[in-house]
């Protein structure tokens, strides 16, 4: 396997050719995951000037990290950076900063006082998308002072406090993993990401976007990732065998699975089994607005079982 630069890390990592990709694995971007950047794009960032180079590539290597962590697949080129670090949901502030450190210590504990051990320190001040390691010692200080954080070396806990303020930041609760299939279709994935992943946050899940392109890696279609799922929707429109499979396997273990498919392939699903009835679309807009009905109703019914 053929080891790189990272470009925005600087960790010299394995990489393997995904298509016109490169993948990233187990860099101080996504410690434990990976990320794809456009091939054709490593000489073009290499050759940006100094100064926009220290300005951006640590904010994209935060960004990074924070999606990887909460399970969304990464896919890169040159032409992202510019919206990435202009995005108005980088943290700038050095409080806003704290808090990115605290969601991710609340994302990988179950109550306040549970122990986070990271390590190494110093390759992770992407955490709270600090330029160098001095910034992330500050932040770490502050939080400290401000008693919602406990440190003893590379363990971290949340207080009573800052367990609250983390939650209250993320809605108050947890959200529950959900895995969406879609084709490998670039404006597909960007009508998702904007469209639609939103409204199945609004009902309290985590979507973890996943595209039938690379199927048989098994980064992407971890059968133990998809246990710890609590809800699958399955995009049937690019008749993908892994599409099938990996949603059949959710429902045997019990995991809800929505089916859609867009119209124009609707009369050409491979199965027709009574089990399967797809939502049929014609645009994002449109499954959006189902997707949040149905989503509403299964709430509806939840909570009438539960007595709650």
């Amino acid at each position: 396997m053929n080891r790189k630069h990272c470009l925005f890390c600087d960790e010299m990592v394995p990489v393997k050719p995904e298509g016109e990709y490169d993948r990233y694995e187990g860099c101080s971007c996504s410690p434990g995951g990976f990320y794809d950047l456009l091939r054709d794009s490593y000489e073009a960032i290499h050759s940006l000037p100094h100064q926009k180079k220290r300005d951006m590539l640590h904010i994209v290597s935060a960004y990074i990290r924070e999606m990887t962590d909460c399970g969304v697949q990464v896919t890169l080129s040159s032409d992202d950076l510019e919206s990435i670090t202009n995005s108005p949901k980088i943290p700038v502030t050095i409080e806003d900063k704290g808090n990115r450190f605290n969601q991710y210590l609340y994302r990988h504990s179950e109550g306040p006082g549970e122990p986070v051990v990271i390590q190494p320190l110093s390759s992770s001040y992407n955490l709270t998308y600090s330029p160098n390691l001095q910034e992330l010692v500050y932040i770490l200080d502050k939080l400290i002072g401000e008693q919602l954080l406990i440190r003893e070396g590379m363990t971290f806990k949340l207080t009573d406090k800052g367990w609250s303020e983390a939650a209250a930041n993320a809605g108050g609760k947890k959200l529950k993993p959900c895995f969406v299939l879609i084709p490998d279709d670039e404006d597909q994935r960007i009508e998702w990401l904007e469209m639609l992943l939103p409204k199945i946050e609004q009902f309290g899940y985590m979507p973890h976007l996943l595209r039938d392109e690379k199927a048989q890696n098994q980064d992407n279609y971890s059968l133990e990732r998809i246990g710890d799922s609590k809800l699958m929707i399955a995009d049937l429109s690019s008749h993908s065998p892994a599409v099938y499979f990996t949603a059949g396997y959710a429902l045997g273990l019990k995991i809800p699975v929505i089916w859609t498919v867009h119209s124009s392939e609707a009369g050409k699903l491979w199965v027709q089994v009574k089990d399967i009835r797809p939502i049929v679309y014609d645009t994002a807009e449109e499954l959006a607005i189902v997707l949040q009905q149905r989503l509403s109703y299964d709430r509806t019914v939840e909570f009438q079982d539960t007595g709650r």
